[in-house]
């Protein structure tokens, strides 16, 4: 992950744009072989900033709920690392992840796993965990407060 995005911090997001404008900013900091995990509740948000990931990358396709699929790959349109979507929930554990039939290297790619707390931390000696979390004090918001931390501790 380049050093220009904050190792840890929080920010309440109002709106779904809010949400991909934020995930953009997170895609730009991404580099190949990093690992971001989301975990939140059903209907959090988790693909939604997953979306903007996937516009700050500049990867091509739609990003859509991997829940069927288990995992999507989306391919780079400006020459850099791919973008791999996983549905960790229904993936179950992390050495399955390997067996799926992916055209990336997971090493060249970044993997986004929604769910993935628990599951594919050892895919990578470090991650970026982001918990989503959508309990706003008033409640016709769609306000959701997003934590995140880079994990650079091996043993976790």
């Amino acid at each position: 992950m380049k050093e220009h995005f904050p190792a840890s911090g929080r920010q309440m997001l109002e709106t779904a744009a809010d949400t991909q404008d934020f995930g953009e900013r997170v895609g730009r900091a991404l580099e190949a072989g990093d690992v971001v995990i989301l975990d939140g509740p059903l209907g959090a948000g988790k693909t939604t900033f997953t979306q903007g990931i996937a516009r700050g990358m500049g990867v091509k396709g739609r990003v859509t709920s991997p829940t069927f699929v288990i995992a999507r790959e989306h391919r780079s349109l400006v020459d850099g690392p791919a973008l791999v979507h996983v549905d960790a929930y229904r993936l179950g554990e992390t050495a399955e992840l390997d067996a799926l039939d992916l055209d990336t290297d997971l090493d060249a790619a970044v993997v986004v796993a929604e769910w993935g707390g628990g599951l594919v931390e050892a895919l990578s000696d470090a991650y970026l965990l982001i918990q989503i979390d959508r309990e706003a004090s008033d409640p016709d918001s769609e306000a959701r407060l997003f934590t995140w931390r880079y994990v650079t501790d091996p043993g976790h």
